[in-house]
């Protein structure tokens, strides 16, 4: 039975005379530095640069593709790829995601697929499996996980976005770092990080990167960092020394003041159109909406946000949806995409974040019911004007639409 035969017929006491406001465009005030004019000759200038001495003919490096849908993945990779071949190295992907694509080999290269990345347009053989073994272990005994076939090669090399995190706060949260222990670390390496709460969660990375460069294995990272507008604006070659040390923390930084909240204190019902794997790991982005809900991390003051609709989700998710529950209201249409066990194994995965994040949130027939349910339950009196913003998603952000009454 689908979920529109389940909730069509169901009668919602909307209060007479609800309106649902007229919204207008509203321009963000975003910082906007110049683009990388050329994705793919940047980043093989930077992995020239950066492992010109450290590369060696013959080495096999296994490099790291991830699952979000980075601005450039395709030319990032392919320019990675092509100066390792150029330094001598023997370069083949891997895809490093955790446990994403429903924790399967085959789901992950699917996935990566779905982004524009296979074996031809990357040029370089994909070698996926969910296979780990520990190669090293932190100070503190816990076991360092690393995909089989990166752990067969010489060296292994993420390549990533580098930005805020959406469950944990730190000198470093998503990038090479993260890619290395999380990505590399397949399903038994993100549950050991993500396990524990957020300040835990950030010292094991620090603690697991270090064990990882103990081994040798790691090359370094390549790094992008996009602009809110989506443009890549610097491409980076991190060293082995640079991954989770102190250069990923000035680019962490960086990346930091280009994802600014959005700018009202107060939103009474928060609307959103798309949402998914490939816009951020937690569906809709916390730093986005301020909603963090994990243990022992605090919400941001503002944006206060009293409801949020969420419309759909992109075809690239898969129906995984860790992080739906940070919506209050979803469509029917939305819920029959739900991969129940594709987002629950994400969510274990995920530990205590992943617990309050994966609850349903009310299903209703359409959007429009779905908007008025939040206009009723959003704190605010019947009569009392309604602060409404609708975003497309919380990526990319550089412009909303809103009520009237936050106009002024």
């Amino acid at each position: 039975m689908s979920w529109e035969q389940l909730v069509t017929g169901v009668e919602l006491p909307f209060a007479d005379g609800l309106v649902v406001p007229e919204l207008f465009p509203y321009p963000l005030d975003v910082p906007s530095p110049p683009a990388v004019a050329d994705v793919e000759h940047s980043a093989h200038a930077a992995t020239l640069n950066t492992f010109r001495d450290t590369v060696t003919p013959g080495m096999t490096v296994a490099v790291g593709a991830g699952s979000r849908g980075l601005t450039g993945r395709v030319e990032l990779l392919r320019g990675t790829i092509a100066a390792l071949r150029e330094l001598g190295g023997e370069p083949f992907v891997v895809p490093a995601m955790g446990s994403h694509g429903g924790a399967t080999a085959e789901g992950q290269v699917h996935m990566l697929a779905e982004l524009g990345m296979t074996e031809e347009t990357l040029g370089a053989e994909i070698r996926a499996t969910m296979d780990t073994v520990v190669v090293a272990h932190t100070a503190s005994g816990t076991p360092v996980h690393l995909d089989v076939n990166a752990a067969a090669a010489d060296r292994f090399l993420p390549v990533n976005r580098i930005k805020p995190h959406t469950c944990f706060k730190g000198p470093i949260e998503s990038g090479c770092m993260k890619m290395a222990v999380v990505g590399f670390g397949k399903q038994p390496g993100a549950s050991l990080v993500h396990s524990c709460g957020p300040i835990e969660m950030r010292d094991r990375l620090l603690d697991a990167c270090a064990a990882l460069r103990g081994t040798g294995k790691l090359l370094g990272g390549v790094g992008s960092i996009e602009s809110t507008s989506g443009e890549i604006v610097r491409i980076e070659g991190l060293g082995a020394d640079d991954v989770g040390a102190e250069f990923e923390r000035e680019l962490t930084e960086y990346a930091r003041a280009l994802v600014p909240a959005l700018p009202f204190d107060q939103i009474d019902v928060l609307i959103i159109e798309l949402g998914g794997k490939d816009i951020s790991g937690t569906t809709i982005d916390p730093n986005v909406t301020g909603r963090f809900w994990v243990p022992s991390l605090d919400d941001l003051d503002k944006p206060s946000v009293g409801a949020i609709v969420l419309l759909d989700l992109t075809e690239v998710s898969g129906g995984n949806a860790l992080g739906i529950g940070f919506a209050d209201f979803i469509p029917a249409s939305l819920a029959n995409k739900l991969d129940f066990r594709k987002t629950y194994i994400n969510c274990f995965t995920a530990g205590p974040a992943g617990m309050r994040r994966a609850r349903l949130p009310m299903v209703l027939p359409d959007e429009e019911s779905c908007i008025k349910a939040a206009l009723s339950m959003c704190g605010r009196g019947p009569s009392e004007p309604k602060r409404v913003v609708r975003i497309r998603s919380t990526l990319h952000l550089t412009e909303c639409r809103v009520s009237s009454a936050l106009l002024p």
